[in-house]
């Protein structure tokens, strides 16, 4: 009869048959658990902390200025438009302003490095804040030196925006605008009026009519546009698709899985058409884009203030209700 020895067992050894089972997961479905965590918390951090760095394109009557004004109005951003800032140097008779009078009241453009220098001086000073930009670029040219200018400074493009309006709403409504030049504000009297007709709603000075604002001078800008600025839509649609590479050498038993998910840049440029034929339809989705894609974006205090009353305003109502039933 075989007989069997009486062994000690350590504590060591009851220590492993406690402990749990290890996982019955493949290893590569475990990994690929962890790295998708590990993209979604980047994918966090990165939406928090993104700057806006915007570009709004659209026919010129489209509400791009009015619009621009509504989001600096709600949220903490910078607004620059390009077609204002020469209409001001314009008015003040700078060099670029007597070099651009003519060729503006003709409905003519600028010269690319005149329009490039003025903007990106602007923009090198907006390195840490949110800022969009109106009525720049025009061309292909101007929006490739533009991407290389802010590229070259680490604040690449973060959103293009393309406001749709189709051509015989604009022609209708041109002749209803006008602007307050120093601010840049515009005001239309068939669905954004001033407060009082004639007058600025902010300061109360004279509202003007622009020298382009005719329907001889608009129906060239139209054409123009078309011709030079409809390029830039395919090159930024391009740019927002743009993927890189991915690492085309792994481990023979590596899981396809397991190869990186980064196959497009965590800065690439978004891009969106937003159709509609008055600002007032815009604006809500516009707002939208905005505030889901740039989640660090801060509210203006008044904008705050305005919401927390309507939402004070709107439980006191539901708690009455309720007691009432």
């Amino acid at each position: 009869m075989q007989t069997f020895r009486r062994c000690r067992v350590s504590p060591h050894s009851r220590s492993f048959a406690t402990s749990p089972p290890p996982s019955s997961h493949p290893f590569f479905l475990s990994n690929l658990r962890g790295r998708v965590q590990e993209n979604q918390d980047l994918s966090s951090a990165h939406g928090q902390s993104r700057m806006l760095r915007m570009i709004m394109f659209g026919k010129p009557g489209a509400g791009k200025g009015t619009l621009s004004a509504r989001l600096v109005k709600k949220y903490d951003i910078l607004s620059l438009s390009a077609g204002d800032l020469l209409r001001q140097h314009i008015m003040e008779g700078t060099d670029i302003g007597l070099k651009a009078k003519e060729i503006v009241a003709q409905g003519g453009l600028v010269s690319d490095e005149i329009m490039l220098g003025v903007v990106t001086s602007k923009l090198d000073l907006l390195q840490n804040r949110h800022w969009i930009l109106d009525g720049f670029p025009r061309t292909l040219i101007q929006g490739q030196q533009l991407d290389h200018h802010l590229l070259k400074h680490g604040n690449p493009l973060s959103l293009v925006v393309n406001i749709e309006v189709p051509d015989e709403i604009i022609l209708s409504r041109i002749s209803d605008r006008w602007v307050h030049l120093p601010s840049g504000r515009v005001y239309n009297l068939s669905y954004n009026r001033p407060k009082v007709d004639g007058r600025d709603d902010e300061t109360g000075e004279a509202l003007t009519k622009r020298p382009d604002d005719n329907p001889e001078i608009f129906s060239r800008r139209l054409q123009q546009f078309y011709k030079s600025t409809s390029p830039l839509l395919n090159y930024y649609s391009v740019q927002a698709t743009r993927t890189v590479p991915a690492a085309p050498h792994r481990h023979p038993h590596q899981h396809p899985h397991q190869l990186s998910f980064h196959t497009r840049p965590p800065d690439r440029v978004m891009m969106q058409t937003i159709s509609g034929t008055t600002s007032d339809e815009i604006w809500p989705r516009l707002d939208a884009l905005v505030a889901s894609n740039f989640p660090g974006l801060k509210q203006r205090q008044d904008e705050v203030r305005r919401h927390s009353l309507s939402d004070a305003l709107l439980a006191d109502g539901m708690a009455a209700s309720v007691g009432r039933e």
